[in-house]
């Protein structure tokens, strides 16, 4: 197998601890749009339903509000380390996604940027457009083995074959583009896991079998375990009372309006909006940081949505809790603006 059996987490991550208040964030997340061609029983997007409560827009985000974005970074002093092209919708559900990439891409502010897809949109065409874009690293959920899993699983009709071929025609012509393909452990026989590392360990940069957990707050679905045994990457369940997100990263909806991490799918913890302020007024604003200090306070099950958030023992990857007062007393300095 060419590929590394590998998940997609960097090789080498910054002490959290040591490093917060951050006056860049390490990761902006951007929702190229939040409606997706799947309707996927283990996401709140596919439950049309339930969105329609919840008040959110479902769209893809205007290329205006985008470039401003984009345009806000020169205010950091800093340029972010990724550019996160995905939250909760299809990226490619964007029909300027390649677009987008290519404007971010001339941003000095910025050193690699990345998606997730389903990658059933990747058509040969589109992954030309993206690759000559400039994307660093694509990474692809795979939902299915078979059109009778991907029918079950994402109620949606997939032509199996065809899919195969897009993803390997994509990863012919990826140059530079490193290509991450990835299943679902739970939702996968044996037999499918064997044919998964086949199809995808001889094109594919890395691949991984990730794990199913309740990773939305307030959301529930009858395949999803409401208890697990390990987190997102196998790795060891470890209850953290400060969520890390908050420290490196921030989140925009395709709507413009940002939101206190990439859990928030139903606009429940929504912080301010890119079309009143710029990126970094909101990064530094007192709304965010009452959010952190809550947390450094031991404050975190305070709020509904952040209580209920199972990312904090299974999705989390960083440990802040040791240092969180020395964090709030930097946090409390004037010298963190002009970090």
């Amino acid at each position: 197998m060419k590929a590394k059996y590998r998940s997609r987490l960097a090789d080498k991550r910054c002490d959290l601890g040591q490093a917060a208040p951050l006056g860049t964030p390490f990761v902006l997340i951007v929702d190229p749009a939040s409606h997706c061609n799947f309707k996927c029983r283990f996401c709140p997007t596919g439950d049309l339903d339930l969105i329609e409560t919840t008040g959110r827009y479902q769209g893809p985000m205007a290329f205006d509000t985008f470039k401003k974005i984009i345009d806000d970074l020169q205010e950091f002093s800093e340029p972010v380390k990724v550019l996160r092209l995905y939250k909760e919708g299809e990226p490619l559900m964007n029909k300027r996604f390649a677009e987008m990439v290519r404007y971010a891409r001339s941003s000095d502010k910025i050193e690699r940027i990345d998606t997730t897809t389903n990658g059933v949109l990747l058509t040969p065409k589109t992954s030309e457009k993206v690759i000559a874009a400039g994307i660093d690293q694509i990474n692809i959920s795979v939902n299915g083995l078979r059109n009778e899993q991907f029918a079950e699983l994402v109620q949606t009709k997939v032509n199996f074959e065809r899919y195969v071929e897009n993803i390997k025609y994509l990863c012919s012509i990826k140059g530079d583009c490193e290509i991450y393909v990835k299943a679902i452990e739970e939702n996968l026989s044996e037999d499918d896991r064997k044919r998964f590392l086949d199809i995808f360990g001889d094109v594919a940069d890395r691949v991984f079998f990730e794990h199913l957990f309740p990773n939305w707050p307030g959301f529930e679905s009858d395949i999803i375990p409401m208890e697990c045994s390990v987190g997102l990457y196998g790795d060891e369940v470890l209850e953290r009372s400060v969520c890390p997100y908050i420290f490196y990263s921030t989140t925009i909806n395709s709507d413009g309006s940002v939101s206190l991490c990439v859990q928030d799918w139903a606009r429940k913890l929504v912080v301010g909006s890119v079309a009143e302020e710029s990126v970094r007024d909101i990064w530094l604003g007192r709304r965010l940081d009452a959010h952190r200090l809550s947390h450094l306070n031991g404050r975190r099950k305070s709020d509904p949505t952040c209580a209920q958030c199972q990312c904090m023992s299974l999705g989390v990857f960083d440990n802040i809790d040791s240092r969180a007062g020395e964090i709030k007393e930097r946090l409390s300095s004037a010298n963190h603006y002009r970090r």
